[in-house]
């Protein structure tokens, strides 16, 4: 039988999620433990994290180097017996930083948790901090930013969180060569010292849990002293960024990259969903009209995207493309067309279920794994959200109407109300 290719195939909308529910234990000294009993295959993953992020910092670059350190010597043993240790387990280890939190992460076979629990006990617990290791850190995170700094993507996209927050901003500040230099191993000491290796922090536990993995977490972390609570200090949003253009001149680039948008709030606000759907279609996926205005109709530029940014304690709307540099001025004006005609018009009924049923699949398509469900958990865990939150995901993004979405842009997308960054020269 031969196929019809002009027919669509059939499809079934997604009308709901249900996320398993997330086991809390308390530790023995307080410590929680969130336990995410999930997956067919024996693989667990141990996270370690810490509120200890730039929030906590009393010099830029403190909780970098206090978090990439742990793994770089102990006192018990130097930075190629821990590696050499993992390996043997065949586990895997990263180091987590983010302005918000640091952490620890480790992927490994659930039979050999009875090892690597220690280990990582080990690294919050005797960090050594060794001389010779934080010089060599020193030196590539210092070539890494040389080479970012090449980047007309890397350049507009800092200087346009910098001028969103401001750089005292735990969300505004970026890594520099003065900075970088400049850190005392005294300093990074202290944030590990207070906020590490005596500092509160949660475990969360995901893949194939049993009662004795929540007992060895408890023999293994449950014992250690903890200190108290620190509070987040405030931070307050200083900068006035409204209207303003910044661009970054380099004489010999040839394109430019563009970030255009506004701080904004995170997921705790009455207007989130709404906003993401607004989102979604004016640069949030490859059919969107930014996609078919600039890269498809006017041949601008390969992508553009927009999105909305959440983070702990705030959240940004950012439109980020590369072009030439010819087309900059272009390519902004099409954007701010793009904006108004979505301020102006209301959105079809027929693009808008488009949109909609999109994002119910991308959604679901990202719960494939054990851990990306987890990972959904822990946003809910952290962060202080309604456990039925991603629940109710699909359904928020389907009650959107065309007259929310007009709302929205009006507003939140007002070009007026943003800053445009633009690196390599207009």
């Amino acid at each position: 039988m031969l196929l019809d290719r002009s027919i669509a195939p059939d499809f079934k909308v997604i009308s709901s999620i249900n996320l398993p529910d997330a086991q809390t234990h308390t530790l023995d000294n307080g410590i929680l433990l969130h336990v995410i009993n999930i997956g067919d295959q024996p693989v667990i993953r141990i996270e370690c994290i810490f509120e200890a992020g730039n929030w906590y910092e009393k010099e830029i670059g403190a909780s970098y180097f206090a978090i990439k350190m742990l793994s770089e010597g102990t006192s018990r043993l130097g930075s190629a017996e821990i590696s050499e240790a993992f390996d043997r387990l065949g586990a895997f280890t990263e180091m987590m930083h983010t302005p918000d939190r640091i952490g620890i992460v480790v992927y490994c076979l659930s039979r050999f948790l009875t090892e690597v629990l220690p280990l990582v006990s080990q690294l919050i617990q005797q960090a050594a901090i060794p001389e010779k290791e934080l010089s060599e850190l020193r030196n590539i995170t210092l070539q890494n930013l040389k080479v970012n700094k090449e980047k007309n993507a890397y350049l507009a996209t800092t200087e346009f969180r910098a001028r969103l927050f401001g750089t005292d901003h735990p969300y505004g500040q970026s890594q520099d060569e003065a900075h970088i230099e400049g850190l005392s191993r005294d300093a990074i000491l202290e944030h590990y010292n207070q906020f590490i290796k005596h500092g509160r922090f949660t475990v969360v536990l995901a893949g194939q849990i049993s009662g004795a993995d929540v007992n060895l977490v408890n023999r293994t972390f449950g014992k250690s002293q903890i200190g108290a609570h620190q509070a987040k200090p405030a931070f307050l949003i200083k900068s006035s960024y409204q209207g303003q253009e910044a661009v970054i001149e380099k004489a010999d680039s040839v394109q430019s990259s563009i970030r255009m948008g506004r701080v904004l709030f995170n997921r705790h606000h009455e207007d989130y969903f709404k906003m993401l759907v607004a989102n979604e279609i004016l640069g949030g996926y490859f059919g969107s009209r930014l996609m078919k205005n600039i890269r498809e109709e006017k041949g601008l530029t390969y992508g553009i995207s927009s999105h909305v940014a959440t983070l702990r304690n705030a959240g940004y709307f950012m439109i980020g493309t590369d072009v030439k540099k010819e087309f900059t001025e272009l390519t902004i004006e099409e954007i701010k067309k793009e904006i108004n005609k979505l301020q102006t018009e209301r959105v079809g009924e027929e693009e808008l279920t488009t949109v909609k049923n999109f994002m119910a699949g991308e959604f679901a398509g990202s719960l494939n794994t054990a851990f990306e469900v987890a990972d959904r958990q822990k946003v809910l865990l952290l962060d202080g959200l309604p456990a039925d939150f991603f629940n109710h995901y699909i359904d928020r993004i389907q009650a959107v109407t065309s007259e929310e979405i007009q709302q929205m842009a009006n507003l939140y997308l007002k070009p007026e109300d943003m800053i445009i960054v633009v690196a390599g020269g207009k």
